[in-house]
């Protein structure tokens, strides 16, 4: 059953005329007898009798309100289809992550909000992993997040590589480690750490780069909210290893350290053991460097709609700022 063949039983129902039905529809005669004859051979039972005017039979009778049905939903669904190709979608949901949201999405939430006034714009923040996952599963359109190449490399994911921001120490401002410029992995792996929940992709991050050097990651609290970090962590030893857009609050708060990191081979042969065992030449398993890769995703079928597509450029005109590209090809 196709929707031609009831299309065309419904103008011979509301003519009562095959010819008339042809004219309504700007086809001939024939295409219309053709189209009720199919659907006749199809439903196994004469819908009009013929003679004369074209009288609905009592199969017709019974098919004539699903036909109505039918038809007017397809209607339904091609307008909205059409005010969702012409950017007239009711919202539009974009994940992001805490940092991104607090330091760069700000004068993109109202470039947007001032372009597309009638689409209501709704931001979370989540962490990295969730974000995608709600992605994938079609919950929002557009995540802004640390890239996770287990999500993203699916072939419908479209992926653009935002910016590479360096990692750094968040401490307390009397803190033994805040009387380095630099704090050397060795020291730092001495001290309790603060980390994201799980689900944050910063989590497995820090605990992918502990594995890598074999050092223990001593993870006493974990947290969601780069507020709780600051509060925490300016209370005693606990540190915590975040991305530079993640400390651009606590810059200028004389209460709170940071510092960069630096790979540096320590005066303890026991820990240099720990952290450079098995690389030839002294080199250190530690990239100096150390770097996140935050990244913009959607699916490509979702960059066919307007605000969607504008909303997409919108981040790649205003994320990042000038300092997170200075400080990421300082750290590449």
């Amino acid at each position: 059953m196709r929707l031609e063949q009831l299309q065309a039983f419904l103008s011979v129902a509301e003519t009562g005329s095959f010819q008339q039905a042809a004219r309504k529809c700007g086809v001939t005669q024939s295409t219309i007898s053709r189209q009720v004859q199919g659907l006749e051979a199809e439903v196994g039972l004469s819908l009009f009798h013929r003679a004369g005017s074209a009288k609905l039979t009592v199969g017709g009778e019974r098919l004539l309100p699903h036909a109505r049905k039918i038809c007017q939903t397809w209607r339904n669904a091609a307008v909205e289809l059409g005010d969702l190709l012409a950017g007239k979608q009711p919202e539009l949901c974009v994940a992001a992550i805490h940092s991104v949201c607090a330091a760069y999405l700000p004068p993109v939430l109202q470039r947007f909000c001032r372009d597309y006034p009638e689409v209501q714009l709704r931001v979370t923040a989540l962490g990295s992993d969730r974000a995608l996952k709600v992605l994938k599963d079609g919950l929002v359109d557009i995540a802004v997040v640390m890239n996770n190449r287990y999500f993203t490399q699916a072939p419908e994911m479209l992926v653009e590589v935002l910016y590479n921001e360096p990692i750094e120490v968040l401490m307390a401002a009397n803190h033994p480690l805040a009387v380095y410029d630099r704090v050397p992995w060795p020291e730092l792996i001495c001290y309790p750490q603060v980390v994201f929940k799980d689900g944050y992709g910063m989590q497995r991050m820090v605990q992918e780069q502990f594995e890598r050097i074999g050092a223990k990651l001593h993870a006493v609290l974990e947290l969601n909210t780069l507020d709780a970090f600051r509060g925490v962590v300016r209370q005693g030893e606990l540190i915590a290893l975040l991305p530079h857009s993640a400390l651009i609050e606590a810059q200028g708060d004389r209460t709170l350290a940071i510092r960069p990191i630096v790979a540096k081979q320590s005066a303890n042969p026991k820990v240099s053991t720990i952290l450079f065992e098995g690389f030839a030449n002294g080199q250190s398993a530690i990239d100096p460097a150390w770097t996140r890769e935050v990244v913009l995703v959607t699916t490509h079928d979702r960059m066919q709609i307007p605000p969607i597509a504008h909303f997409w450029n919108l981040v790649r005109e205003f994320v990042p700022p000038l300092d997170v590209i200075k400080l990421g090809k300082l750290g590449n």
